[in-house]
């Protein structure tokens, strides 16, 4: 879990070695265990393809910057006035252990048409779940950077029990 400080400062690593040019302004920045989502608004008039020609190179030089420094895959996005458009993006497996009743549910989606495949059909149920649950998700997540802050001001546990193995 990455803390709402680590996410400015990594917003602050970006906004250093982005191009003034890239972006009309730089929106957001998601980070989980596997990557680093950098999201911009799009310059006035110019298109997401447009965007993406043009920045390319540019992008590039500071993803591989920071997918050495960071340890994960960089993705990139745009917002404009129709919504958010995320491209370069990993689709990361995720390990389930879903019983029958949860793989019908997920099988009833594709056979509905909602979804291809189950795993289309798990992103749609996660996106439903995120979409519906954003202010108790915002909380929740709240009280997880309340805890990193806490046990960053404990005792450091390796040397605590190093201490109490010699006594």
């Amino acid at each position: 879990m990455i803390t709402a400080e680590q996410r400015e400062q990594l917003r602050g690593w970006f906004a250093e070695r982005l191009p003034i040019d890239v972006y009309e302004s730089l929106v957001d920045v998601v980070v989980d265990r596997e990557e680093i989502t950098v999201i911009g608004r799009v310059p006035a008039g110019e298109s997401v393809k447009e965007f993406r020609a043009r920045t390319r190179d540019q992008r590039i030089e500071v993803a591989r910057e920071a997918e050495s420094l960071y340890r994960r895959k960089v993705a990139w996005g745009v917002e404009t006035d129709a919504g958010r458009a995320l491209f370069t993006h990993l689709a990361v497996p995720v390990m389930t252990r879903l019983r029958q009743s949860e793989r019908q549910v997920l099988d009833t989606l594709v056979a509905g048409g909602v979804a291809r495949s189950r795993a289309d059909a798990l992103a749609w149920c996660v996106r439903l779940v995120g979409k519906n649950t954003d202010t108790w998700l915002a909380d929740l997540r709240a009280s997880l950077e309340e805890v990193e802050r806490v046990r960053a001001q404990g005792p450091d546990r390796a040397t605590d029990s190093m201490e109490s193995e010699e006594e």
